[in-house]
């Protein structure tokens, strides 16, 4: 069984004006601890990065029982699940020091060609992860379901947004979306968020991010030339 696990200190640059870890930095530690832990697993740059090949995120989601807070000390454990032909889906626990379950989430992953990015298979590239089961993995993801959208904005890819493939990283859509709807500003506790990463978004490129929102639950969109993302969040 190869489980990660990390011991993180909650500073000031990784919480909101609440004092909440702030949902783009729990998805930044959720997606580090996958890179680091692929790396332990011999699947390194060597395998992938350096041969054109990139991991990319498809689908992820998280529940939340509580979001740890400024100055916590939390725990983070993750662990692949068995590799599905072209899918490999990851989980992740966070907890308090003293044990507490703080959430639960999940994600596949793919790998692409840098050049045509397409999936590729992973067997071409050597890249092979054992699967573990440990009785603590949430449903895999799915896409979210949909609502009629009523409001939108157009929203340009800054420079900063964009990481080591090329494209908006999958952590900013949560920014992008925390900075459209009211939930999150007003304090409301996030319980639950799927997404869907339906294409990449590159530097200087436009699209559309549409949403609504009712009780609580709120969907949101990007479409350009094609879907971008979608996601669903859901607060307390």
């Amino acid at each position: 069984m190869s489980v990660y696990r990390e011991e993180l200190l909650l500073r000031s640059k990784d919480v909101d004006m609440f004092r909440r870890l702030r949902t783009s930095e729990l998805f930044k530690l959720l997606q580090e601890a996958s890179i680091r832990h692929t790396e332990e697993l011999g699947m390194g740059r060597d395998k992938t990065l350096d041969k054109g090949v990139l991991w990319v995120l498809l689908l992820q989601t998280a529940e939340i029982a509580r979001m740890p807070v400024y100055d916590e000390q939390i725990v983070l454990k993750s662990w692949p699940g068995h590799t599905m032909h072209l899918l490999f889906p990851r989980f992740y626990r966070l907890e308090t020091a003293a044990g507490e379950h703080l959430l639960s989430a999940s994600a596949l992953w793919g790998l692409v060609d840098q050049q045509t990015r397409k999936m590729v298979f992973p067997e071409r590239f050597g890249v092979e992860i054992g699967g573990t089961v440990t009785g603590e993995e949430i449903a895999l993801p799915s896409a979210p379901k949909r609502m009629d959208c009523t409001e939108s904005r157009p929203f340009t890819v800054p420079y900063s947004y964009v990481d080591i493939n090329g494209h908006m990283n999958n952590t900013r859509y949560f920014d992008l979306a925390e900075d459209c709807i009211p939930a999150a500003a007003a304090g409301r506790a996030l319980k639950k968020i799927q997404t869907e990463y339906v294409s990449e978004a590159r530097f200087g490129e436009t699209f559309t991010v549409s949403w609504a929102g009712e009780d609580g639950v709120f969907f949101l969109q990007g479409e350009g030339e094609k879907p971008v993302f979608r996601m669903r969040m859901e607060y307390a």
